[in-house]
């Protein structure tokens, strides 16, 4: 048998010091192929509340889903589903996690929200957060991920590139499948027309985003939300004392500026049970006060507790004197969902 040739780096003086071709430049007129590395986390676009929906052909218009916040990660180790506030929770969403397996895409980010839907198909938060055992629960949820936007693919940073080029890549991409990771469609409607739809059949309200935007993290303007019911998420900040072994209502506070400053109190949408065990959760937290953490004039009885607990709270309006009007309590929001705290104007 023959044997292989030898190399040409081999056939030289071995003394002499071997050296590479110098690189060529680039030509211009070929793509660069370079991949740009994926980032371990991207800090979401967040909605800038509106009472009207904007107007225009720059505009495409989403159902505001009630839900959690959530990024897809798709890397060549696995799949990572982050919260908004970046904590790990593929383990909690199984079924969205092979919804992103089977997509058999290399790598991916895919942002959306995680929603359950009620009897009359509208998206429940309360649903939701029962599926996943509560603030302090361990459950898994079967939970379907509405996708928004796409924002890395296969080795491709989008982030910089418009809406409209990034919407339509993830309509690719997932399709018309009916699994468990689902596309958020636009509608072909004007933001008013959306909205009174929305409003018609129960829903939260809308999204209204800039067609040639790129995705700039934080609350900047290019998405929107107009609401058919105001939903904030407060701090609770007491509880007024019930003979009943739950409570009256819960005491609420906002922010204003670097201040908590109180915002009046709810004292619906619990069931007996649920107050009884909110209640009891209370009670066990260690920053139980003599003083109220508010600035508070009136005469109920009530135990006052450090601004910890965060609640979402449906509300109507706002009374003239900065309270609450018509508030409805809807849950207790996960600090790992990095809930954000209401903030009023100074």
């Amino acid at each position: 048998m023959s044997k292989p040739p030898r190399s040409k780096p081999l056939l030289r003086d071995a003394e002499a010091p071997v050296r590479s071709k110098p690189r060529r430049r680039r030509d211009p007129a070929q793509p660069n192929l370079l991949l740009d590395p994926m980032p371990p986390r991207i800090e979401p676009c967040l909605a800038l509340l509106k009472s009207k929906p904007p107007e225009g052909e720059g505009w495409a218009y989403e159902i505001k889903w009630d839900g959690y916040r959530l990024a897809i990660h798709i890397e060549p180790t696995g799949i990572r589903i982050i919260t908004r506030g970046g904590h790990d929770w593929t383990s909690r969403f199984p079924e969205i996690e092979k919804g992103a397996r089977d997509l058999g895409v290399a790598s991916a980010i895919i942002d959306g929200e995680a929603v359950i839907y009620d009897e009359q198909g509208r998206s429940d938060f309360n649903l939701l957060q029962a599926s996943l055992g509560g603030r302090a629960g361990k459950k898994t949820s079967p939970a379907q991920f509405m996708a928004f936007d796409l924002l890395y693919l296969d080795g491709h940073d989008l982030t910089k590139t418009e809406l409209r080029v990034r919407r339509h890549l993830l309509e690719d991409l997932i399709g018309s499948r009916e699994g468990a990771i689902r596309f958020s469609e636009s509608f072909d409607a004007t933001g008013e027309q959306l909205l009174q739809a929305s409003c018609d059949h129960g829903l939260e309200g809308i999204i209204a985003k800039q067609l040639d935007s790129s995705y700039r993290s934080g609350r900047l303007g290019d998405w929107l939300k107009i609401k058919c019911i105001q939903s904030e998420s407060f701090f609770i900040v007491g509880y007024e004392r019930s003979t009943t072994g739950g409570f009256r209502s819960l005491m609420l506070g906002a922010y204003r500026g670097d201040q908590i400053v109180y915002v009046g109190s709810v004292g619906t949408g619990f069931k007996q049970r649920q107050a009884a065990q909110l209640r009891s959760m209370m009670d066990k937290l260690p920053w139980k006060r003599k003083q109220p953490p508010v600035l508070y004039s009136g005469k109920r009885d009530v135990a006052w507790i450090q601004p910890t607990l965060i609640a979402e709270i449906e509300y109507r309006g706002w009374t003239g004197d900065g309270k609450l009007r018509h508030s409805s309590y809807k849950g207790l929001r996960e600090i790992q969902d990095n809930a954000e705290v209401c903030k009023l104007d100074t």
